[in-house]
């Protein structure tokens, strides 16, 4: 029995729908700019160029339903609705044609940014982690199992502020769809079992404030309920 200087955290985990067991989670990647009219949005350039990524650690998952606090350090939390990958067949250069069958399933996750912390770090040439990385910044669904719902490719995403919709676009609009992703990040570093994939957002990002309640979904996927304290 190994003795540890102290009890270790608990495993990061997500909920799968149907099912008593959970997937425990590794890593979370995040594909930036992934949609060509959110990378307008963002004053960058829609060209397909090469996919860039970035990271949350997998203790910043919030589970539908939740109700967080409003994070500190910030006056521009923004919310980014988003299809998440999760996997379970780790490996290295992974071929294009093969990355699917390296798929457990899907979920809808939002990736809540500091987009003033964001900012001031492009504008200062530093990493994102502080816009990004942040407690209960990876909010999550349910997974739904490739092997029931196959692999989507096409479909409706959208997300709500207090019943307004906010943003609303389609699977189809992926500059670099999931198999493309899962190559680009296996070319770098091995994927493993419990990785999660955040694929990126569509436009209409936007603020959020104390009390707003955020509802996401994916046609076909999932949905997704968040609270933000009063």
């Amino acid at each position: 029995m190994t003795d540890y200087v102290f009890a270790p955290p608990t495993q990061p985990c997500v909920k799968v729908d149907g099912e008593t067991r959970l997937f425990p989670v590794r890593r979370i990647f995040c594909v930036g700019r992934n949609y060509a009219d959110h990378a307008r949005e963002m004053g960058a350039d829609p060209t397909r160029e090469l996919p860039f990524f970035f990271c949350k650690p997998a203790d910043a998952l919030v589970a539908d339903g939740s109700t967080i606090p409003y994070p500190p350090q910030t006056q521009d939390l923004q919310h980014e609705i988003e299809l998440v990958v999760a996997i379970a067949k780790g490996g290295s250069n992974i071929a294009r044609e093969d990355a699917l069958s390296h798929v457990f399933g899907y979920g809808v996750g939002i990736d809540l940014t500091r987009r003033d912390l964001q900012q001031e770090a492009k504008d200062k040439k530093r990493p994102w982690d502080w816009g990004k990385g942040f407690d209960n910044s990876a909010p999550i669904s349910a997974l739904r199992k490739a092997s029931e719902i196959g692999h989507p490719a096409a479909g409706r995403i959208h997300l709500s502020v207090n019943g307004a919709v906010k943003q609303d676009g389609d699977l189809s609009q992926l500059i670099w769809p999931v198999a493309d992703v899962i190559a680009f990040i296996s070319q770098s570093m091995r994927l493993e079992a419990g990785d999660l994939i955040y694929t990126g957002t569509p436009a209409g990002v936007a603020a959020v404030q104390s009390g707003d309640v955020l509802k996401g979904e994916v046609a076909g996927v999932a949905s997704l309920t968040v609270n933000i304290a009063k």
